[in-house]
């Protein structure tokens, strides 16, 4: 029995809740660092998320459409579970263990703006007049937020990690919308077979590079809760709520992701932000939302 579509006001409140749920992410991951390695750590909790959502999946349409991909599709999805998964999220979580939760924030805000440069180069969609002012407002909002530069040396590894990730980011979202633009394949199955390879990749990658240590009951139940409730029911609730809202609308709740992680980092994890701090965060949201609500106009 198919599952009756939300009411608008539903389906805000219901992706509010998802949206927070994702902002919890970073604290958790924070505190399993601790004790988990960090390839190690995604790749453990995409992988059983992964194993939780192929029940939906095969009770779905998915494997009779999965059958019926060409070799090119298949490359795609593959190329975008690599992406994604394997080099995106393990970029963010290797990011997480050496940077505080509040700056990789601000920095990952930067894959929206690369999103917009890159498809204009490769899927020829134009950069408009607000577009550059959001990217200009990002910039001065992380120039705000880094002055006066000064980073420790462990900060070098977790900004390259971060830098890799956004610019996997926002290829993987490239590749994702060229994917997805024909509208003939079902986001379920996209989502699928990408998460299934790129966290295969990953996990095989962490546990050769970085090894499987033997893990607290505290760790089995972060990443329990990562990959049962972060992952595989936050992902379900989120698709009902796009049968409702219109992608402008996600867009403008996906970004409060951007007011819940520093709050959360500062109650939970300990981090400091200071009023320039705070600035710098408000003006590059701002800019990133600029950035997206054009964007997504424009796809609609």
């Amino acid at each position: 029995m198919t599952p009756s579509k939300l009411s608008r006001p539903s389906a805000v409140l219901l992706a509010l809740f998802v949206v927070f749920l994702w902002a919890t992410s970073w604290v958790l991951i924070k505190i399993g660092l601790e004790d988990i390695p960090p390839l190690t750590f995604a790749g453990l909790r995409y992988v059983i998320g992964f194993l939780l959502l192929l029940p939906v999946f095969a009770l779905s349409r998915g494997p009779g459409m999965l059958r019926k991909l060409t070799k090119r599709t298949r490359l795609k999805l593959l190329a975008l579970g690599l992406l994604f998964y394997a080099v995106t999220q393990g970029a963010s979580f290797v990011a997480l263990a050496y940077l505080p939760a509040v700056t990789v924030n601000l920095l990952w805000s930067f894959s929206a703006i690369l999103v917009a440069l890159l498809g204009c180069w490769f899927l020829h969609e134009r950069v408009i007049p607000i577009q550059w002012a959001g990217i200009l407002l990002s910039i001065i909002g992380a120039a705000i937020y880094f002055y006066p530069i000064s980073l420790p040396e462990n900060y070098i590894m977790g900004l390259s990690a971060a830098i890799i990730g956004v610019v996997a980011n926002a290829i993987a979202a490239i590749l994702g919308r060229d994917i997805n633009r024909t509208r003939d394949l079902d986001p379920l199955m996209v989502t699928m077979v990408s998460m299934g390879i790129g966290s295969v990749a990953l996990m095989i990658t962490g546990i050769s590079t970085q090894g499987m240590p033997s893990l607290s009951l505290q760790s089995w139940a972060i990443i329990g809760w990562l990959a049962l409730v972060n992952t595989a029911f936050a992902f379900t609730l989120w698709n009902r709520t796009l049968q409702t809202l219109q992608a402008t609308e996600s867009s403008v709740i996906n970004g409060t992701m951007m007011i819940w992680i520093p709050i959360l980092a500062v109650l939970f994890l300990g981090e400091n932000l200071n009023l320039k701090g705070i600035l710098g965060l408000i003006t590059a949201g701002v800019g990133t939302l600029l950035v997206q609500l054009r964007q997504n106009k424009i796809q609609a």
